[in-house]
């Protein structure tokens, strides 16, 4: 479970996670994806995230450094600060980019319907 951040759309809201280790952790990232829908640009109605930490290089950031604990972190920034620029939901990111309030609306009506206790 991740609770979304106070001051974003998702306060108040209790998402649920699946985290599935692979058995070459800590060499290769954990798969995470929400269970519970979330609006967001970068989270598609799969529950698939877009963020670099959870990808290997090249195209991704993770280092065997990381742990769990640091990637829920880095979810909870990306529900806080979204990247419209590299988005799963191209509809959802132009919303957040050109009508921010309606973005806003949307993702708090979610919160409520879908990860409300």
């Amino acid at each position: 479970e991740i609770l979304g951040g106070v001051d974003t759309p998702y306060e108040r809201g209790i998402f649920n996670l699946e985290i599935i280790v692979p058995e070459r952790y800590p060499f290769e990232p954990p798969k995470i994806r929400f269970l519970t829908p979330i609006y967001h640009p970068n989270i598609d109605s799969a529950g698939r995230i877009c963020l670099d930490v959870l990808k290997l290089p090249p195209k991704g950031a993770w280092r065997p450094s990381l742990n769990i604990s640091t990637l829920l972190t880095s979810i909870q920034l990306l529900m806080a600060e979204p990247n419209p620029d590299d988005p799963l939901m191209a509809d959802i990111s132009s919303e957040y980019k050109y009508n921010k309030q309606l973005f806003l609306l949307n993702a708090r009506e979610w919160t409520e319907k879908y990860a409300g206790q």
